[in-house]
């Protein structure tokens, strides 16, 4: 059995409900609470290793909940925590792209090395995340492990993984609120079995905000 890494993002919060900008701390709505027990139910029977998540109090609501039906207790790692987005946190792209217009620009051109307005670049995350995924690897040789992040944690972690330009994240797929993607390594190296699923929500969840 190889090692089998399940990147869960967390559940909806106000900020994914209303498409803005968020690497502050947030709790999850009562939807996305549902979603994190759905995600439990529907893997319960997965001979899941270990929990791992950001410190950020979204993941860990998402990760307690997980948890709580699994019978793991998740271990937190700074190294999965969102980008910081600075002076941009809490708002929309339309209200950044007035008020930091050029600034904007550059960072949609190249989030790798441009970063918001007092934030972080994505190669400073990308550089943090992959310190964890190696050292998940390090731990656990076979079986699943479950990772509760966030979007673009999550989607640097794939690229950095894939062998795809880390400024790319944005653009190549989404990352929805309580989507999971899963890798798969192996001896000829990391295998993208699934992408941003969501087919375990129920419809109406699906039919949520998906920032």
């Amino acid at each position: 059995m190889r090692l089998t890494l399940y990147l869960l993002r967390h559940g909806e919060t106000e900020c994914s409900r209303n498409h803005a900008f968020c690497g502050a701390d947030l709790e999850l709505t009562p939807e996305g609470v549902e979603m994190a027990n759905t995600f439990a139910a529907a893997y319960s029977t997965t001979s899941w290793q270990a929990i791992f998540s950001s410190p950020m109090g979204r993941t860990m609501e998402t990760a307690k909940h997980i948890s709580k039906a699994i019978g793991i207790q998740p271990e937190l790692l700074d190294g999965l925590r969102e980008i910081n987005y600075g002076q941009w946190e809490g708002k929309t792209r339309e209200v950044i792209s007035r008020q930091y217009h050029d600034d904007y620009m550059w960072w949609s051109a190249d989030p790798a090395w441009y970063a918001p307005n007092g934030g972080e670049l994505a190669v400073t995350i990308a550089s943090l995340a992959m310190q964890v995924v190696e050292e998940i690897k390090h731990l656990y040789s076979s079986r699943y492990v479950l990772v509760v992040s966030h979007t673009a944690t999550i989607r640097i972690i794939l690229c950095s993984l894939l062998g795809i330009d880390v400024g790319r994240f944005r653009y190549l797929w989404e990352c929805p609120v309580g989507s999971v993607s899963i890798i798969e390594f192996t001896e000829h190296g990391p295998i993208l079995q699934t992408l941003a699923d969501r087919t375990y929500l129920n419809v109406r969840l699906r039919n949520l905000p998906r920032t």
